[in-house]
């Protein structure tokens, strides 16, 4: 399935969970596995804590120091930043699909992570 989201921020993360879930339950599948992909350079997937707000600041504020936009990268958008976050998170994840729920961890959330925005993007699942 396709969804498209509109980020607000230059970097952000989004959680997608609900919607993953929705694509499970609509799909009727009892037992397979989910991927989610995300097609672009600047932007990733990830699944962390899903409790606390303060993991995904934590999370931001960490990238942004760890891969500052710096003047001497070579890439002529001047995002080459954003690619190293989006690189360091990845493209797509898998989560087990059992009794026709996710099997996430008690605390685990499905996250579309932004480092070039905003912008209209898009992501995918595939339920097998």
């Amino acid at each position: 399935m396709e969804h498209t989201i509109r980020t607000a921020k230059s970097d952000e993360i989004i959680n997608i969970t609900d919607t993953i879930k929705d694509d499970v339950r609509s799909s009727e599948i009892k037992d397979g596995i989910v991927t989610v992909f995300v097609p672009h350079t600047t932007a990733g997937v990830t699944m962390n804590e899903n409790a606390d707000t303060d993991v995904v600041y934590d999370i931001l504020t960490t990238l942004r120091k760890v891969f500052p936009k710096d003047p001497s990268h070579r890439h002529a958008e001047g995002n080459s930043h954003a690619h190293i976050k989006a690189s360091i998170m990845g493209s797509s994840c898998s989560v087990i699909i059992e009794n026709g729920e996710l099997k996430l961890g008690t605390w685990q959330g499905i996250y579309f992570c932004e480092f070039d925005g905003p912008r209209v993007r898009k992501f995918y699942t595939k339920i097998i």
